[in-house]
């Protein structure tokens, strides 16, 4: 079984490899709950909701992950993804904001470092820094 930060960090880069947007993480370890995850997300159209739960299904079954079970494939407005100790709900915008889950599960989302292609690349290679110009020698006038 995956580390529950890993898995987490799975889930969001499989949501945001197919657009996903406002994406929200939260803790629910401490609260009397089956799991320890709440992860939101929306999509714009019935087709992308649906296309961002199938990328988490498909990525943490890759990963080896057991997936409990999908609801609300049928209609595409709101999906849910049992993970276990993990919940994904991927929503229409218009839904998410009528059922504001995020009032439901309150408290502090899970801060994530965006890695940029800028700081991907510097973490993937280090490049020799840039030797100093020299300066050129004065121009001699005339001749001796």
């Amino acid at each position: 079984m995956m580390d529950l930060r890993k898995k987490q960090r799975a889930v969001v880069d499989a949501l945001e490899d197919v657009k996903g947007y406002d994406i929200v993480v939260y803790n629910t370890a401490a609260l009397p709950s089956m799991f320890e995850r709440v992860v939101i997300a929306s999509g714009d159209s019935t087709r992308q909701v649906k296309a961002l739960a199938d990328n988490v299904r498909e990525k943490l079954e890759a990963l080896g992950e057991r997936v409990y079970g999908m609801e609300g494939a049928g209609s595409g407005e709101w999906i849910l993804v049992d993970l276990g100790d993990m919940v994904v709900h991927v929503m229409h915008p218009t839904v998410r904001s009528f059922y504001n889950l995020e009032e439901i599960w309150g408290g502090k989302s899970i801060k994530f470092k965006k890695v940029t292609e800028k700081i991907a690349k510097k973490l993937s290679r280090k490049t020799p820094k840039k030797p100093k110009p020299r300066a050129k020698a004065p121009r001699r006038r005339g001749k001796r």
